[in-house]
């Protein structure tokens, strides 16, 4: 019995394999009637993001936290998104519930230089209505948020850059 059970596991692992590499994240709409909520952030270079300072501009924001593992797995390639639209999109991280301290030790030894917002009591979590982390919030130049990405993406691949840039044309 023993040997059948342990023959089971092996081909449900087999046939479980390709399911495992493929993304673990969910992109869904967002609703089209909500209007995005204000930004005013200040980012810890001192640098003010605005909802009319970042109009005409594609914007990806990622709510996230140095704890989170899928979080700093994801970051390399927020990073490589930053540099590879050299300002458009405008990447801009934003670190739920954590010391500037912690973040900044967190950034430095990651090589991150993309924008950071510190957000010390969830406020924007909650206002942008964020539970998971990480979650990316796509926002196209008119202004309107039009996705959010739940879980780990690769944003330097073909289909999140795919995503990113389809933002610029009208909304269907």
């Amino acid at each position: 019995m023993a040997r059948g059970l342990r023959r089971l596991l092996q081909v449900l692992l087999f046939l479980c394999l390709p399911l495992l590499a493929q993304a673990q994240f969910q992109k869904s709409p967002w609703p089209a009637r909500q209007a995005a909520p204000a930004l005013d952030l200040t980012d810890l270079q001192g640098q003010r993001w605005t909802n009319a300072s970042l109009r005409g501009r594609t914007v990806v924001l990622n709510f996230w936290a140095t704890w989170c593992p899928p979080c700093r797995e994801e970051m390399p390639s927020l990073q490589t998104l930053h540099e590879l639209g050299a300002g458009d999109p405008v990447v801009i991280g934003i670190n739920v519930r954590e010391p500037a301290s912690r973040v900044r030790r967190y950034l430095d030894a990651a090589g991150v230089q993309f924008p950071v917002v510190l957000d010390p009591q969830g406020e924007l979590a909650k206002r942008f209505d964020v539970k998971t982390y990480p979650t990316t919030l796509l926002m196209a130049p008119d202004g309107q948020i039009r996705w959010r990405v739940v879980g780990e993406v690769d944003w330097a691949g073909p289909e999140a850059w795919r995503w990113v840039t389809e933002l610029g044309g009208p909304r269907r």
